[in-house]
């Protein structure tokens, strides 16, 4: 049986390696510090999407659907596999950027992810494939696979196009949005609902099946909202602002659906958990209000013109949306404990950067300057998230430690 505590617990260390590389980036506009800024920008991003988010959410789906099909073995083999590739991903991007050995990682990487997805889609139990988590959690994998079509064309988009090319900008933006718009988002999803099913509140069968064609529909058609950028054709602003008020419309029916009612007819959350979700609701409705916003031509133009708004609608969704819901979620099936103070302490971090963020954004907009103090004081604040994850994985650390010597000590 894989040590799931561990694994949720390697998840963080990522989390909180990207968060380092993340301070090494706010700090190199206030010392001279000699590093290739791009190269770090690569590992951030890598390391956190791949690293703390993928291995989170693929702990979860093992959690909830195979644990107990005996199939332990075969998952480790798939597990330190995805280590291997992602190691060498955290041993190459800094030091070389995009270059031969990083791509050779990264593509090993999109293999284990392949064999995860098939892995799943095999052993999964038949007690499950009806249910309407499970068709979340497939859906989720197949929007996994489906991203990686953007990282396959840009070999070639590079050797015929080149870098500079409109199609290399949206091979990237394509791989991002169904990595996070689908895989992220949608296995969150299924977690939500598989623990309403668990406890028997689950959704009805029609609320589902709106809420499941609407989602679908609406994070096909918004990643047209990707390609504005290159101002197209007013079509596609159409359909990408479709797309946007479709996602709106999905999860205002599920949260009526499986809304305060059913959650206080039998409580399932914890009043941490329970805050906490509420807070990640909020953020999400900020997130797809954006979204929408962005299919007016005056808004896309703002993102593409001034992109401290677009990294500040990104962390939003990373570290806000989809960071808050893994830890409700984590913390709710004893992956790991959230301690309240270090998670306070995390989202005041949160908090103070995505204000400095967007307010760098409307200063620039407003064609103002900025405070004195800015860079100092927006790697200041990025401390702060580092600080809280590594009280985090302390606590975590010393906790399982402990349980293991209990376990030991009884036998």
């Amino acid at each position: 049986m894989p040590n799931l505590k561990k694994h949720a617990q390697l998840a963080l260390l990522y989390f909180i390696i990207a968060a380092l590389l993340g301070c090494v980036l706010r700090f190199f506009r206030v010392f001279n510090i000699p590093i290739t800024y791009k190269y770090i920008v690569h590992a951030h991003s890598h390391i956190a999407l791949l690293g703390w988010v993928y291995l989170a959410l693929t702990t979860l789906l093992y959690k909830l659907y195979l644990s107990k099909a005996e199939i332990g073995q075969n998952y480790k083999r798939i597990f330190w596999f995805t280590q291997f590739t992602l190691v060498g991903m955290l041993l190459t991007f800094p030091f070389q950027g995009y270059a031969l050995f990083s791509i050779i990682f990264s593509t090993l990487f999109l293999f284990a992810s392949y064999w995860f997805s098939w892995f799943f889609y095999k052993n999964l139990p038949s007690k499950f494939k009806s249910t309407a988590s499970a068709k979340c959690a497939k859906a989720a994998l197949f929007y996994l696979l489906i991203s990686s079509i953007g990282p396959w064309t840009l070999g070639g988009i590079m050797n015929t196009l080149g870098a500079e090319s409109v199609w290399y900008r949206i091979a990237i933006y394509f791989y991002l949005h169904f990595l996070y718009n689908g895989w992220m988002i949608m296995t969150l999803v299924a977690v939500y609902l598989f623990i309403l099913e668990e406890h028997r509140i689950a959704i009805t069968s029609k609320a589902f099946k709106k809420f499941y064609q609407m989602l679908n529909l609406g994070i096909g058609l918004s990643f047209f909202l990707s390609t504005l950028f290159a101002k197209p054709s007013i079509f596609l602003y159409i359909l990408g602002g479709l797309g946007a008020a479709f996602q709106l419309c999905a999860f205002y029916i599920l949260l009526k659906a499986s809304g305060s009612k059913s959650v206080m007819i039998a409580p399932l959350f914890s009043k941490f958990q329970n805050k906490t979700i509420q807070l990640t609701v909020v953020l999400l409705g900020i997130k797809m209000v954006m979204q929408f916003l962005s299919a007016i031509p005056y808004f896309a133009q703002l993102a593409v013109t001034y992109l401290d708004m677009t990294i500040g609608y990104l962390h939003l969704t990373f570290l806000g949306v989809v960071t808050l819901c893994l830890f409700v979620f984590l913390d709710f099936f004893e992956l790991l404990r959230i301690k309240k103070s270090f998670f306070h302490l995390y989202l005041v971090g949160f908090a103070l950067t995505e204000i400095l963020i967007f307010y760098k954004g409307i200063t620039a907009w407003a064609a103002t300057t900025l405070f004195s103090a800015y860079y100092p004081s927006l790697a200041v604040t990025s401390l702060l998230i580092l600080m809280a994850l590594i009280g985090l994985l302390t606590v975590n650390y010393f906790r399982v430690s402990l349980s293991s010597k209990k376990k030991l000590s009884k036998n």
